[in-house]
């Protein structure tokens, strides 16, 4: 197929948060960050909407499940997941995922430069249980399905041009994807105990189509040096992908992906572990283990990863405190906001705005702990650049 361009020519003003430039440069997460005091402070008092924030910073609801978007006519997707934003002229656009069985698909809002609500609609449908993704760097949006022999869909967050599936790039339960602009390779979680880290390489680069799917190879240690290896069947049948490398190396239910400056982040549930690959040096260690923090862990069941442009990880907590904690570049770890009174559920899709300025993520479940009470929200404050 062609090489889409979606917004090609739209990042005006971008953060490198937001659109993978450069992030953390120069820091080294020589062991597994610890707790102590974020940049921000202390959590103060639940607000209206129920989240606890630190001073400066407030929330707004963006979206309901199954309730028409605010000045809009379109109603919302249940269990929103996975999610990314993206520049559109003066605004910007929020893509979320609906991880729900059959249906499944990704809608998006639309705001402009002041950050009102201008529109809602569908970009994908006739998919399964899509739960993270990443963006590209053409300004496209992978979304993932997360069932067995799922497949990864490349959709245009302005609802334009009809979403693609790409199977060239593996059948397993789908996770999360990262692109790595500089060796032209996205990189891919799968949620499985035994599951495996991954990359595609796309024959060209913006067009993902066709190319090889690779999955890493390293020990059984927590640190170490690793290489990439062809996967001999990318549709995974009759022998399923994470099987048919030997030396694979398996984690323990891959979830988020974030790549930026030569490094690449990921999460894995199974074991409430942050992982670092540094891409250039061809290593990898442990950014955060919460069973070598020392006392109680500020941080359980990582989930979706996202940075932002000073340098800070935020990752998003499935149970735990219903927490979004941050890691800074100085390897520590603190609680950037609680959801109180929604133990049921979990947090999803954080994403920065181009501007850097508002944080936007959902409670997946909300206070019912249905996948018809999920809640999109947005919060705005004094991030640090």
């Amino acid at each position: 197929m062609e090489r889409r361009t979606f917004l090609r020519g739209a990042v005006v003003g971008s953060s490198a948060a937001a659109f993978g430039g450069t992030l953390m440069r120069g820091a080294v997460y020589a062991a597994p960050a610890q707790p102590g005091t974020g940049p921000y402070g202390a959590l103060l008092a639940p607000d209206a909407n129920g989240i606890a924030l630190p001073g400066g910073f407030t929330s707004r609801v963006i979206a309901r499940s199954g309730q028409t978007v605010a000045g809009t006519s379109y109603t919302w997707h249940s269990a929103p997941d996975g999610g990314a934003c993206f520049a559109d002229g003066t605004g910007w656009i929020y893509v979320s995922n609906s991880e729900v069985n059959p249906g499944g698909g990704a809608s998006a809002v639309r705001f402009n430069s002041s950050g009102n609500v201008t529109g809602a609609y569908r970009i994908l449908s006739g998919s399964r249980q899509n739960c993270a993704g990443g963006r590209t760097p053409w300004n496209s949006w992978l979304s993932c399905e997360e069932v067995s022999l799922g497949y990864v869909y490349e959709t245009d967050p302005r609802g334009v041009e009809a979403a693609v599936r790409r199977a060239a790039m593996g059948r397993f339960k789908h996770e999360a994807a990262a692109a790595d602009p500089v060796r032209k390779a996205v990189y891919l979680t799968e949620d499985e105990t035994n599951g495996c880290f991954y990359r595609f390489v796309p024959a060209t680069w913006g067009d993902l189509s066709a190319g090889t799917l690779q999955v890493l190879v390293a020990g059984t240690a927590a640190s170490g040096s690793f290489t990439w290896a062809n996967v001999p069947d990318p549709d995974g049948s009759p022998t399923a992908t994470r099987s048919q490398v030997s030396g694979a190396k398996k984690f323990n239910g891959g979830e988020g992906c974030h790549y930026a400056d030569d490094t690449v982040w990921f999460t894995t549930k199974g074991d409430n572990r942050v992982w670092r690959l540094d891409l250039a040096a061809g290593t990898y260690a442990l950014a955060y283990d919460d069973s070598l923090v020392s006392g109680s862990a500020p941080l359980t069941g990582v989930d979706n990863i996202t940075g932002s442009s000073s340098g800070d990880l935020y990752v998003a907590e499935d149970g735990g405190n219903m927490e979004i904690c941050l890691i800074t570049p100085a390897d520590v770890v603190s609680p950037f906001l609680r959801v109180g009174g929604q133990s049921g559920s979990e947090i999803t899709g954080p994403a920065f705005s181009p501007d850097g300025t508002r944080l936007y993520f959902s409670s997946q479940r909300g206070t019912s702990g249905s996948s018809s009470g999920g809640i999109t929200y947005e919060v705005r404050g004094p991030f640090r650049s």
